[in-house]
């Protein structure tokens, strides 16, 4: 049974910093593609960034410059380093898996089989 479990979430002032963990079991993370997408109250989920098998990674231009996504393969989990974070910055954090052994990510989010439940980050002063 895949399980993704995201952590690091919570409140912080904008200009600030935090950083997201994802925990998978289930599924060796080494071969996969795996995505950080995020949810805002009233909005669609939008892609954040996302991380191949072979360390290609992709960042939406609203995050572009701020946001680092990494990987820990002994760890079997990713990373998601959010600075200089901003109020339009506050939603819920998802991270997703595709099975799939590629050398590129996008964030199309319908091609993500597993998804974690998720990890609120609050940009507020």
């Amino acid at each position: 049974q895949v399980q993704l479990v995201e952590s690091g979430g919570g409140l912080v002032q904008p200009g600030g910093s935090l950083r997201l963990s994802c925990a998978a079991s289930g599924l060796t993370l080494r071969y996969a593609r795996i995505g950080w997408f995020r949810q805002a109250p009233g909005k669609e989920r939008e892609g954040v960034s996302c991380i191949s098998m072979t360390y290609n990674t992709y960042y939406a231009d609203s995050v572009k410059g701020r946001f680092s996504i990494s990987r820990d393969n002994a760890k079997n989990t990713i990373y998601l380093q959010m600075n200089s974070l901003k109020p339009e910055d506050t939603a819920v954090y998802y991270c997703a898996v595709v099975p799939q052994i590629s050398t590129t990510c996008g964030l199309i989010r319908n091609e993500y089989a597993y998804w974690g439940q998720g990890t609120q980050v609050t940009v507020s002063s």
